[in-house]
Order: C-alpha cells, then structure tokens, then sequence
C-alpha cells in the first residue's frame, strides 16, 4: 500500500492566457449556447465573432445580447466565413452528425455539445470525416477540463486507490412535460442529456465496459425515462450507474478502492469538491473545494481554453477525452437504450 496523502495534487489546467485566441462562430444560439457565451467571455481570452441561426432575427438577438460583430441567418454562411477558426455546434443532437460534416467540409474546427451524436455509428462517421481533413474535432465533455478532473486523473496515476473495484454516479433532474428532453424526435432520454455524465465519469477511471446490463422504463414518447446500469469490467471492477430525467438525485460520484475511497460532491460533473478518504468506517480524510470562483456551467470556460490549446500544439483531438473514447461512451448508451427498447429510425 502506498503511503495515503496528506494533500491533493494541485490540478493541471492551462491559463487562460497561455494559449491562442481562437475566433469562434456559434451554430444555434439557443440556452447553451448562451451559457457558453457567458463562460467564454467571462473566464477566457478566446473571441466569439459570429453567431449563425436559421432565423436571422435570433442570431441578431443573441450577437446584440453578447456583443457578437457578425449575425447570419444561415449556417452556410458562417462556414464560409473565413475569419472563423472554430465552430462550436450548439443545436439539438439529432442535427449534430450533418451539422458537424459540415463544419468540417468547410475546414473548420469543431467542438460539439454533449452528446456528439445520436449514436456510436453516427459519431463514427464524424470522427472519420474529421481525421481525413485534419481538423479538430472534440465533444464538450466540459467536466473533462475542469481542476477536480484533473485531480482524479493525477490520483489514478499515482496508484493512490490501489486497485479499483467499484465507481458510482448519478445524474437525475425532473424534466417537465413539454420539454426537447422528453421528444422522440429530437433525440432524447435521459441517457443521452443526462446519463452521459455518469457514464463519462466511469470511462475516465475505468475505460470501456466489457459487459453491459440495463434496467429501467421508457416513458410514453418512446424516449428512457431512467436506468440503473452495471458496467463490468476486465479484472472484475464494476460501475453502478443511475439516470432519471423523473425526479432530482444527489448527482454525486465515487471511486471506490482497495487503498482509498473518493466521494465527488454534489454536481459531481459541475466545479464541487472533493474527498478521499482511507478505507473504513473510521479512515482519515483529506478534503478538497474548487474555489477558483468559476462555479456551475461557467466551467463551460475550461474546455475552450483546452481547445485552443490544443489547436496550438498542432493536434487534431484532445488528448483528455479522446474521439474514440467518445465513440465508445456512445456505444455504451447505445446498448443500454436498446436494452429498453428504444432504438432510432436509423438502428431499425
């Protein structure tokens, strides 16, 4: 057994200043898209210059809104724009596969809300696109970037939980009738908006799964109402993951091991706080609270400044949260909404 720290790793992020100032056009500037705004240009150096919607009225609103130079009422547009060096595709997810092609048949950078795609085949069919034109691509699993993230991936690689057994999440909000979440048509269920995050959180400790198992419901749009799934693992770990988009959960994470127990707190994808502790009831602990200041989705900042990063460093995806990592998150939700029954058009 290692000896337990008596501290945490100071988290590795690039400041905000310490990379290049991309100019970024938004596609759809709906509430995320906002939320990004706000985040960029409160806590990076990056330059959002264009805004694009299918309603010129909106993208007008939204480029007043945040001070924005260009409005267009075409995505067509902004692509051919050529001061745009990234493209940050902030629509619905079943647009996101021709939205991203697109961007990328241009010679724009991307990065994609969460979830990239509707499906593991669809996000293949982006990354393929996007390797051969060698552009950057990435998918905003903002959690990824932020300090705590960091501190986690440093644990693991120091060897500080000996060997891990077992890794919990949860992500469950009450999703109101009415809401895109709720929509067939739009791609929802709360795997995909929801779940993505517990799942996420498993794949950065433990990689892909090698056994899947899914209970749970639909609800009557068709769409996963909730699920509780196990995810196994080579050499017997297990993740015990919950999703709901029917009522509000703790949303809080664990890494459970044979040398140490961490508990992510509250909002466990957002900045929270941190503590790891030695195995029984009555184990020191040590503890640890994000107080940069940059609290909630203003965390969206982190993977902006990463992105342009990486651009910098000549790569084409992020060496956190890799593309085919992303592809096989999706292919985990995948299997667990066909468990349920819920497939798309597409998987017919």
């Amino acid at each position: 057994m290692l000896v337990f720290p008596t501290t945490f790793p100071a988290p590795i992020i690039p400041a905000a200043d310490s990379v290049p100032a991309l100019r970024w056009g938004i596609m759809a500037p709906g509430g995320i898209a906002a939320t990004f705004a706000e985040a960029v240009q409160a806590h990076t150096e990056q330059k959002l210059v264009a805004v694009a919607s299918r309603s010129l009225d909106r993208a007008q609103d939204f480029a007043n809104t945040w001070g924005i130079e260009k409005a267009y009422g075409d995505y067509a547009e902004l692509l051919a724009d050529p001061d745009i060096d990234v493209i940050y595709i902030a629509a619905q997810q079943h647009v996101h596969r021709d939205l991203a092609l697109q961007s990328i048949a241009a010679g724009k950078h991307i990065l994609v809300e969460k979830p990239f795609a509707m499906t593991g085949a669809e996000a293949r069919e982006i990354v393929a696109a996007a390797r051969a034109a060698g552009v950057f691509a990435m998918e905003a699993m903002w959690t990824r970037y932020l300090p705590q993230s960091s501190i986690i991936s440093q644990l693991i690689a120091d060897g500080t939980f000996g060997e891990i057994h077992l890794v919990t999440a949860d992500h469950g909000q009450h999703i109101p009738e009415g809401h895109r979440v709720r929509s067939l048509e739009s791609g929802g269920g709360a795997l995909l908006d929801l779940g993505i995050y517990p799942v996420a959180f498993a794949s950065q400790i433990l990689g892909a799964p090698t056994a899947i198992h899914n209970v749970g419901s639909l609800i009557e749009s068709g769409v996963d109402a909730q699920s509780l799934l196990t995810l196994s693992y080579a050499g017997a770990a297990q993740a015990q993951l919950n999703t709901t988009l029917l009522a509000r959960t703790p949303i809080t994470a664990s890494v459970a091991g044979t040398d140490a127990l961490l508990q992510v707190g509250n909002g466990f994808f957002t900045p929270t706080s941190l503590t790891l502790s030695k195995p029984g009831f009555d184990g020191e602990s040590i503890h640890w609270k994000d107080e940069t200041g940059i609290v909630g989705h203003r965390g969206l900042s982190y993977q902006a400044t990463a992105l342009a990063g990486f651009v910098g460093q000549g790569l084409t995806e992020s060496p956190v949260h890799s593309l085919d990592e992303t592809v096989a998150i999706l292919d985990t939700i995948d299997s667990a909404r066909w468990q349920l029954g819920y497939r798309f058009n597409s998987e017919q």
